[in-house]
């Protein structure tokens, strides 16, 4: 498998956040969202295996562990990847773009599945599936960087009753969507939803390797 990295942290997103947390970082993405904060996944990578990746995952000592990317069902031993971790007992959580059928997933995965909102530029690469297969113990996020995204993410709750089916957040593009603004919006429609900020952004330098921020284009506007 082709590994990024491999570090120790703490969870900056999910019902899980604030919790240490293993990544493992997978590389390649078939996706360029316009907001990418890692796109140093896109290339490059070390060929490891499975064990030597256990391994490595066991020497931190930590139950939690998740599987991000890039996309990492976009490697074909992913799935292999995830159900040893499982069967090792460890609390495994898959980040995914969505874009890649997860029907091949351990079951005991905690699926958190990246809804791509328009401003993202990924909308049509959602493979909507994955939205309907979600369940209690999965987590779906929306990266919205205006008011645009907001009102369309609303629209797919409807759609897919989503908030019955798992955890919602919703999370401003950094530097694009004021997080009062989005808190407003959420509380002026009363969105069953929770509003996410990337912890780990307020606890390290947000552009330090292991520590992921969302950010906008070049050429994307402040919203305000």
């Amino acid at each position: 498998m082709r590994i990024t990295e491999i570090f120790h942290s703490v969870q900056g997103e999910s019902t899980f956040a604030g919790l240490p947390c293993v990544f493992v970082r997978l590389t390649g993405c078939p996706l360029r969202c316009t907001w990418c904060d890692t796109d140093y996944a896109f290339f490059g990578g070390m060929d490891r295996s499975i064990d030597d990746i256990l391994d490595t995952v066991r020497s931190y000592g930590c139950q939690l562990v998740e599987v991000t990317g890039g996309e990492p069902l976009a490697q074909p031993d992913s799935s292999a990847l995830l159900c040893r971790l499982c069967h090792e007992g460890f609390t495994v959580l898959l980040e995914t773009s969505g874009a890649v059928d997860t029907a091949i997933v351990d079951p005991s995965v905690r699926i958190i599945l990246d809804v791509k909102c328009p401003g993202s530029g990924m909308t049509d690469r959602m493979h909507w599936p994955n939205v309907e297969r979600l369940r209690p113990q999965d987590e779906a996020k929306f990266v919205m960087q205006d008011r645009s995204d907001y009102e369309w993410a609303k629209r797919i709750l409807d759609r897919f009753r989503l908030t019955n089916r798992c955890a919602v957040h919703f999370s401003p593009v950094f530097g694009a969507l004021d997080p009062q603004r989005l808190a407003e919006w959420l509380l002026a429609d009363r969105l069953p939803v929770r509003l996410q900020l990337q912890l780990h952004t307020h606890i390290w330098a947000p552009n330090m390797r292991g520590v992921r921020r969302i950010s906008p284009s070049n050429t994307m506007k402040k919203s305000r």
